[in-house]
């Protein structure tokens, strides 16, 4: 009998010190940059357009009209030399914009700005793969722009291409992060391993 309440004496204090360590859930508030949506991220662009055809009216149609060449003839794969010269222009604005101040004239005006997702400062390789490959997909398909709307954290196409987020540059937005910490036992026990 002796033997029984000391084996169950001892198989208690073993399941006591083997008992899975507990947990306490901790909530703490953190504040992220506001990722910008379809309509604000579309009115930029709409302004930038505007740019580019404004310095596009104001200087390259006048060049083409004094040295003659043809505006609308196409002539390199179905495009005429003034639209390669626009797409060009068009592509250099996005990326000298964006490198140099993370934002076009578009965004300026809208408030929002490109940043990299790992919080460092926009490379040479991520402006020529995000505003020169990825735009130039984008515009010639116009679907991936739309990606913007399905997407979490409201990435485009060349958002995703280049690991970029376009954010507002002065709204902020709540975000609960819940952690685990192991809580601290009152009394540890003879030969508890810590």
């Amino acid at each position: 009998m002796t033997d029984d309440v000391n084996q169950n004496q001892l198989m208690t204090d073993v399941t006591e010190q083997i008992r899975p360590p507990q947990f306490e859930i901790i909530k703490t508030e953190q504040f992220r940059p506001k990722f910008a949506g379809f309509w604000t991220r579309f009115w930029a662009y709409v302004i930038d357009l505007i740019m580019v055809s404004a310095v596009s009216g104001i200087f390259i149609k006048p060049l083409f009209r004094v040295f003659d060449i043809k505006i609308t003839n196409p002539s390199f794969l179905l495009f005429s030399s003034y639209k390669v010269v626009i797409l060009i222009l068009f592509l250099t604005y996005f990326a000298l914009m964006t490198k140099f101040f993370s934002q076009t004239i578009g965004k300026m005006i809208m408030g929002i700005k490109v940043i990299q997702k790992d919080g460092g400062k926009l490379s040479w390789g991520t402006i020529l793969f995000r505003e020169g490959i990825g735009r130039f997909i984008s515009k010639l398909l116009t679907i991936p722009y739309l990606l913007v709307i399905f997407m979490p954290k409201k990435e485009a196409l060349h958002d995703l291409f280049a690991d970029t987020y376009v954010i507002h540059e002065q709204s902020y937005e709540k975000e609960i992060v819940e952690t685990k910490r192991l809580q601290k036992s009152e009394e540890l026990q003879a030969g508890t391993i810590v």
